[in-house]
């Protein structure tokens, strides 16, 4: 099938920055819808990318800016929400999925990427953030005459990630002593330059449709060995004490309301089930 204009949903986020700087590369005319336009008029700069404020959780709004698209790509996730009932989780992760189906219907788009997260499951999924993301990956999924790839990495991380970026700013904020909760949680961290990979070599792959990839880096960890190599490489010394699961629990209760939220009973569950591919999969067959 032939691609060459794609409108992308989640662009401006960690992940979105490092895949559309790919596609413009190769020769895509892209459309990023974000909330806040000026706050990244840096991406300006991009030959064939045009930055659209817009309200993505409006489907006039999405059916009106994908016209003339072939592709549609949707990376918008949250790892918390602002409430504590998983309404927030729901809106983002299957009402807004929701969403860009009706609207890909409506357009004629036959295409669409659409990032997961592993462990996602609709029905059995440890947390929240979990539940949702399998619910909106099925949704997605079970739409007629929409060609769907999914991918479901595991923690990923390079140049301003969110996840090792807030280890190191709590590191650097908290002395001596960091308490951390679900020390033993296993992680198998990816390559942001791997999952974009991904990304663009199912784009255009007929034997990507309907595949779910999930996504992982080689080598297997726990959380405590993340942030301790987070310590070593920001250049602190600080003692990383592991909390029992008790602990850990009363931790993510009273964190739950803090300003900014910076772990969560979500959080808490979704660390229950190792972020751990069974088999690394990649589109490259």
């Amino acid at each position: 099938m032939k691609i060459t204009t794609i409108c992308m949903l989640g662009g401006t986020g960690f992940v979105g920055r490092h895949l559309l700087q790919k596609l413009v590369a190769g020769g895509y005319s892209l459309r990023v819808l974000t909330r806040h336009r000026e706050r990244h008029r840096d991406l300006l700069v991009l030959p064939t990318l045009n930055l659209i404020e817009a309200d993505v959780y409006d489907v006039n709004v999405l059916t009106k800016h994908f016209s003339g698209c072939d592709a549609v790509i949707n990376l918008v996730g949250i790892l918390n929400e602002k409430g504590h009932d998983g309404s927030g989780f729901q809106r983002a992760h299957v009402e807004l999925p929701r969403k860009v189906v009706q609207a890909c219907e409506t357009r004629g788009i036959k295409r669409l990427l659409h990032m997961s997260a592993l462990n996602a499951d609709a029905k059995s999924g440890s947390s929240h953030y979990l539940r949702s993301k399998g619910a909106g990956e099925d949704l997605v999924h079970g739409a007629l005459g929409l060609r769907v790839t999914s991918f479901r990495p595991s923690v990923i991380f390079g140049p301003h990630d969110s996840f090792f970026n807030r280890f190191a700013a709590l590191l650097k904020r908290i002395p001596f002593a960091f308490p951390l909760a679900c020390p033993d949680a296993g992680f198998a961290p990816v390559y942001v330059g791997d999952v974009t990979n991904a990304f663009m070599q199912a784009l255009t792959r007929p034997t990507a449709f309907g595949r779910r990839y999930d996504l992982c880096g080689p080598t297997v960890y726990t959380l405590q060995e993340l942030v301790e190599y987070t310590a070593r490489v920001i250049g602190v010394k600080r003692r990383v004490i592991g909390l029992n699961d008790k602990l850990s629990h009363l931790q993510a209760r009273i964190f739950e309301w803090l300003p900014g939220k910076p772990f969560s009973l979500d959080n808490y569950h979704s660390l229950q089930t190792d972020s751990v591919c069974r088999g690394c999969i990649f589109p490259t067959d």
